[in-house]
């Protein structure tokens, strides 16, 4: 069993939430209790016996607290082996008494930095003395207990209780979390070194977590898979309230993330709703209302919509909300939701609903990563945006003012669907949407096809990509995608241009009498 009764604690937190429970619970044992600053001024204020730190080292605090903990009294009594007859003579020799438990948080260096504090301010909530503890208890946990999170010591207090004192299996487990949190502090505080030095890559690069979840499995039964927020402030899936509905997956989870993402590049001004399948959209579409834009959506591929994942760009309101629950659906991601709503989407009790209190904003650049076998690519988010002004119109005819509308709304739709991505767009609606095939072309029927189902579908006698624009997220290599958007009675196309043929392309749209304009910009999504 190898229990450590706790003779000697060092509580030292700057979050004090469960201090007095932990500190009364150890003295009750007998336990002599050091402390520091803050943590021993709560302490004896509550009637609670303790030693300031720079008593039991003899050596005064200095340079402003910066230097208190960092004592051989200190890390000997955490570091010597109890069974090291070596260990425990230097101790007997040099007055170190051991210490058996450590409780430290550490300085709040992340909350600092997220405050937007100065420089000089953000240095100084660096922890030196606590991570050094941390580090040494972990190391020694045959002996020591390390407690890093609040959350822990109602656990160590009932053990102590049941066993009298604490067992290596749990010490062993502290040790690892203690380690954890240390990583990922040391992480945040290099992520911001580099940040202040104007590095975007540096030589190492360092990420960290804090798991919300553990999946039930990854993208298929057979993998396992977990759910981490990391220091990322913007709203979205990681920082979402689940009002209802059971457990999100792995794949659910990378859905929402895209279908969030995507309405959030428009405006809440302009109500947008997006159906998302397999991280593609399967149909985005604004509206006067919200109600409107997600029957719009929803009329671009219905079949797919079966099981998908519906985002709004607004406050998702009863009407809406009964119309989405017609369909089987995963999940409804919106910034917020009346009560009349919430109480029709009750009725459906595994549907999830979630809400992210704001939309994410697309113009701020993170850090995009992704596992390759040995290694990790690094990149930052895709923030490119195009406006009306940054286009060339590069045929004999110019977009109308609806079809250049519609060739904004495609391209920027565009950006969230898997190459090669084409995308046909009508009155402010996806009509048809050509996904992740291996060539322009194929993409483009795909869309058209879509667009002829989805017709037959609402009862139409013509296929919805007549008159509508096309969007490429990449340029047309030979001009068989574009004729191919031509055939489906597509009118007008928004395309980045640059390929060795834009000629030949530019010569294939003005004979199909269609408005060809290239943005310069190209929007692969892998």
């Amino acid at each position: 069993m190898n229990k450590v009764t706790i003779k000697r604690a060092l509580l030292s937190v700057s979050d004090k939430s469960g201090l007095l429970e932990l500190a009364q619970a150890l003295a009750a044992t007998g336990a002599e209790i050091l402390s520091t600053g803050g943590s021993a001024k709560v302490l004896r204020d509550a009637g609670i016996p303790v030693k300031e730190v720079a008593d039991h080292t003899g050596f005064p605090e200095m340079m402003d607290g910066r230097v208190k903990t960092l004592h051989p009294t200190i890390h000997g009594g955490l570091l010597a082996l109890r069974d090291n007859n070596d260990h425990v003579a230097s101790m007997a020799a040099h007055g170190i008494g051991a210490i058996d438990l450590v409780a430290i948080n550490l300085y709040p260096f992340e909350a600092t930095v997220k405050s937007g504090a100065a420089f000089e301010t953000c240095i100084e909530n660096i922890d030196i003395g606590g991570p050094a503890m941390v580090r040494s208890a972990a190391k020694n946990h045959g002996f020591v207990t390390i407690l890093t999170d609040p959350a822990d010591y109602a656990g160590i207090i009932a053990e102590i209780s049941e066993h009298g004192g604490t067992l290596l299996e749990t010490r062993r487990t502290l040790a690892a979390k203690a380690y954890s949190r240390t990583g990922s502090y040391d992480a945040a505080i290099a992520q911001w070194f580099a940040e202040q030095n104007g590095e975007t890559f540096p030589d190492r690069m360092p990420f960290a977590g804090e798991k919300i979840q553990e999946c039930r499995y990854g993208e298929n039964p057979h993998q396992v898979a977990a759910f981490y927020r990391n220091s990322e402030e913007r709203a979205g899936i990681a920082t979402a309230t689940q009002h209802q509905g059971k457990e999100l997956s792995y794949n659910n989870l990378n859905d929402t993330d895209a279908a969030f993402e995507l309405v959030s590049e428009f405006d809440a001004s302009t109500p947008t709703v997006a159906i998302i399948k397999h991280a593609n959209p399967c149909g985005v579409a604004t509206g006067t209302t919200l109600g409107e834009a997600y029957a719009k959506a929803l009329k671009c591929d219905p079949v797919s919509a079966f099981g998908g994942i519906v985002a709004l760009n607004a406050t998702l309101d009863a009407e809406t909300a009964a119309e989405i629950v017609k369909v089987f659906t995963e999940v409804i991601i919106a910034p917020d939701v009346t009560d009349e709503a919430k109480a029709i989407i009750a009725a459906k009790k595994n549907l999830r609903l979630l809400t992210t209190g704001g939309m994410a904003d697309p113009t701020v650049s993170v850090k995009m990563v992704k596992s390759v076998s040995g290694g990790f690519l690094v990149q930052n988010r895709d923030t490119g945006r195009i406006t009306a002004a940054d286009l060339k119109v590069v045929t004999d005819r110019n977009p109308s003012e609806a079809e250049l509308a519609d060739m904004l709304f495609a391209f920027q739709v565009g950006k969230h669907v898997k190459s090669n991505a084409i995308v046909y767009v009508r009155d402010g609606m996806t009509v048809g949407i050509g996904a992740g095939q291996m060539n322009r072309r194929d993409s483009s029927r795909v869309a058209a096809m879509r667009a002829g189902e989805a017709a037959e579908m609402a009862g139409d006698t013509e296929s919805l990509a007549i008159g509508s624009v096309v969007a490429s997220d990449a340029f047309f290599p030979f001009a068989d995608g574009l004729l191919a958007a031509a055939e489906a009675g597509a009118t007008a196309v928004i395309q980045p241009g640059g390929s060795m043929r834009d000629q030949e392309v530019i010569d294939a749209a003005n004979k199909a009498g269609l408005a060809m304009v290239f943005t310069g910009m190209r929007h692969f999504r892998h």
